[in-house]
């Protein structure tokens, strides 16, 4: 990630720990498709949970990334909204 923007040089970390608050946003953007990928592996192969969860789990992987990208946005416009400077 860059440490400012290319655009309009928005410094992106404004302190230490600061994508902390990120996390709870990466949390529930994760919810619902880890929830769609478990149901829908639960209902096509009727496999035991544990290697239901497992499948889902790697299954997931390949989102992280975008999801983690999506959460340090959202978290930038909320921390903006409450705390402009």
């Amino acid at each position: 990630m860059y440490e400012k923007c290319p655009v309009c040089g928005l410094k992106f970390e404004r302190e230490p720990g600061y994508f902390l608050g990120a996390m709870y946003f990466s949390y529930i953007l994760s919810i619902p498709p880890g929830l769609a990928i478990v149901l829908l592996i639960w209902r096509l192969t009727h496999w035991q949970f544990d290697v239901v969860m497992l499948c889902a789990f790697i299954g997931y992987l390949p989102l992280v990334p975008a999801v983690t990208r999506w959460a340090r946005v959202i978290w930038m416009y909320v921390d903006r909204h409450f705390d402009p400077d």
